[in-house]
């Protein structure tokens, strides 16, 4: 699993490791795995020696990371340059360890001819806003030829602990990152710009505290989660999942909803709605009913909204939904028709799926503030609807009303834009929740299930939401295989 702490809690835990060890040595380690990333990305494209590097060096101990894998680089034979953006607060042993090993101080980057790599080490964790003007356009110059850029840490300009983006960022190529992942790391707009993450252990795993204020369930996480039936299991003790969903103008939402279920493991799925014909001609196996929900027969979990439409049915329906006694997934029309008061209250589970449109409508603010702040957005609809929330987005989010680590999705993928996924996550989820996970489990597991469907299922191509459904028996193989 991927951690990430706040700036507060890193700088907290280095503090208390460096009082254990002599002075430097925690730099000298970040340096030292820094530069194995630098070598590696050169090797990749050439070689080390004889190679071309830029240091752009600012104030403090980013730069004094930066100056001390650029000695190790110089060491090795590259010809290492160093730009100091400060040169009045730079790290004074860091660039002393440069000069004795034949790397050079520059005062601009005219005359540096093409470049190999382009270390970024203006600002560290701590720095807050954008770029500044002088920063953004030394960048641009020296990257022009699509240099290779590498960041030291967290890519300068964006926000470590948000996500956030204010201004002018570097866009990184790869980012080493040392001792814990930043949120920002995990969490975009920020992680578009960090590239291939590389963590380096640098001795902090003891000083962290218990729970982390992120993470992202990998591989083996998510099969330790995924449901398994065994020799006594039937179709209730798998779980069954009821689906409300569709309409005379959206009869696929309940197709897709309902095959995301039926994909997910469900026992059975209870299917009502006024898509009944259009679900059975696609899955026989489905149990239809007209409704209400309440008189459809037994259910673990309800899934209800994709596709609904409006109107007092489409209302209606909501609302007796969530007068069920079991979890509750509430996705697409069902939550501009849910009441707040209604799910603050319930005494079984709610989990909501907004997108970034119908979380901003969720909070009373714009879409692009959600967008933006994606991590501020997941944590406030939590708190304030009690419930949790899986916010969908180029990175998923899910998040508790309770205190415990913001969960991010690895497995997104570009290819999940496509109409009707929403709904096929939905099922997906819905059927995890009937089977008994946790909703925090349920919406992780089902977020990691889909995007590898996803990938899965475009192989590089274009994709239809049904294609995805399709997929995630093959996502979930691939997870208990490891």
């Amino acid at each position: 699993m991927r951690r990430a702490y706040s700036v507060e809690t890193v700088r907290a835990a280095e503090a208390a490791l460096a009082q254990r060890l002599p002075e430097g040595a925690l730099m000298r380690r970040a340096a030292a795995g820094l530069a194995v990333a630098c070598g590696d990305l050169l090797r990749r494209n050439g070689r080390v020696y004889g190679s071309r590097v830029l240091l752009l060096v600012g104030s403090g101990d980013n730069g004094g990371d930066a100056l001390y894998a650029g000695a190790r680089l110089a060491r090795r034979g590259a010809g290492v340059r160093a730009l100091l953006l400060a040169p009045d607060r730079v790290h004074p042993g860091g660039l002393a360890a440069l000069v004795a090993a034949g790397g050079h101080v520059v005062d601009g980057p005219d005359g540096l001819g093409v470049l190999d790599l382009v270390v970024d080490g203006i600002t560290g964790i701590g720095g807050r806003g954008g770029l500044r003007e002088d920063a953004t356009e030394l960048l641009h110059t020296v990257t022009r030829d699509r240099t290779p850029v590498l960041a030291v840490d967290l890519p300068s300009g964006v926000e470590a602990d948000t996500g956030e983006v204010h201004g002018e960022a570097v866009r990184a190529d790869a980012t080493v990152t040392f001792g814990t992942y930043k949120p920002g790391l995990l969490i975009d707009p920020a992680a578009e710009h960090a590239g291939a993450l590389r963590l380096v252990d640098i001795g902090l795993g003891p000083e962290l505290p218990e729970p982390p204020d992120l993470e992202a369930l990998q591989y083996a996480d998510v099969a330790a989660l995924l449901p398994v039936p065994g020799g006594e299991s039937d179709k209730y003790r798998r779980g069954v999942v009821g689906v409300v969903a569709g309409s005379e103008r959206y009869p696929g939402a309940a197709v897709l909803a309902v095959a995301g279920a039926l994909r997910g493991g469900a026992g059975a799925v209870r299917y009502v709605g006024p898509g009944a014909d259009a679900v059975i001609a696609r899955h026989p196996e489905a149990l239809v009913h007209a409704g209400p929900p309440s008189r459809a027969g037994r259910v673990q979990a309800w899934v209800v909204g994709p596709g609904l439409g409006e109107g007092r049915d489409a209302e209606g329906a909501v609302a007796d939904v969530l007068a069920a006694d079991v979890p509750v997934l509430v996705d697409a029309d069902g939550l501009r028709l849910l009441d707040a008061e209604t799910v603050r209250t319930r005494s079984a589970p709610t989990v909501l799926t907004p997108h970034a449109g119908e979380a901003a409508a969720l909070l009373g603010t714009a879409r692009e503030d959600v967008e933006a702040g994606r991590l501020a957005a997941v944590r406030e609809l939590a708190a304030r609807y009690r419930a949790t929330v899986l916010l969908k987005g180029s990175t998923t989010l899910v998040a508790e009303a309770r205190d415990t680590p913001v969960r991010v999705n690895p497995t997104g993928t570009a290819y999940l834009a496509t109409a009707g996924s929403g709904d096929v996550l939905s099922g997906l989820t819905g059927s995890l929740l009937a089977a008994g996970l946790a909703p925090r489990d349920a919406a992780s597991v089902g977020a990691y299930l889909h995007g590898l469907a996803a990938r899965h299922g475009s192989d590089g191509a274009p994709l239809s939401a049904q294609d995805v459904a399709d997929a995630i028996p093959a996502a979930w193989r691939d997870v208990r295989a490891g």
